[in-house]
């Protein structure tokens, strides 16, 4: 099957003008990025006219205090600084929603297991939606009947 594939690719490679086909040796690694700098320059600090840029930081509210806390970043509140940057909270709020959408899996599959054994037992008693049905059915039917016998 391989060596098929093989010579249909040898055999479009032919049939591709030369100036679609690459040239011998070239590196055909896709690159995932928007630019190609060199990581040199990416790692130059951005200036402009001789300004360096700063990390925003801003005034944390109480719950983005109580969500750094609870996200495991700082030990006490007393630790957490006056201004964080956005990016550590934004990274202690994600750490703190995976971590509710765990939770959040395991509560789901207890509830699954718990639903399945009680499923079992109500087996075992001889409890299904059809008796129950049945047993609801038969009920209406003698109060219909006794309604139609208490009518003269």
């Amino acid at each position: 099957m391989w060596a098929a594939a093989g010579r249909a690719s040898k055999m479009l490679e032919r049939n591709v003008s030369s100036v679609l086909r690459p040239t011998k040796g070239m590196d055909l690694r896709i690159k995932r990025g928007f630019c190609s700098k060199s990581q040199e320059e990416s790692k130059q600090k951005p200036q402009v006219e001789g300004h360096t840029f700063r990390v925003t930081r801003y005034k944390p509210s109480d719950w983005e205090k109580k969500i750094l806390l609870w996200s495991g970043r700082f030990k006490k509140a007393d630790e957490i600084p006056e201004t964080v940057s956005h990016e550590l909270v934004d990274t202690a709020k994600n750490k703190l929603r995976v971590r509710i959408s765990y939770g959040m899996i395991v509560l789901t599959i207890l509830g699954c297991i718990v639903m399945i054994i009680r499923g079992k037992q109500a087996v075992k008693r001889h409890e299904s939606l059809i008796t129950q049905n049945l047993e609801r059915k038969a009920r209406e039917r003698e109060e219909v009947d006794q309604s139609a016998s208490a009518k003269p």
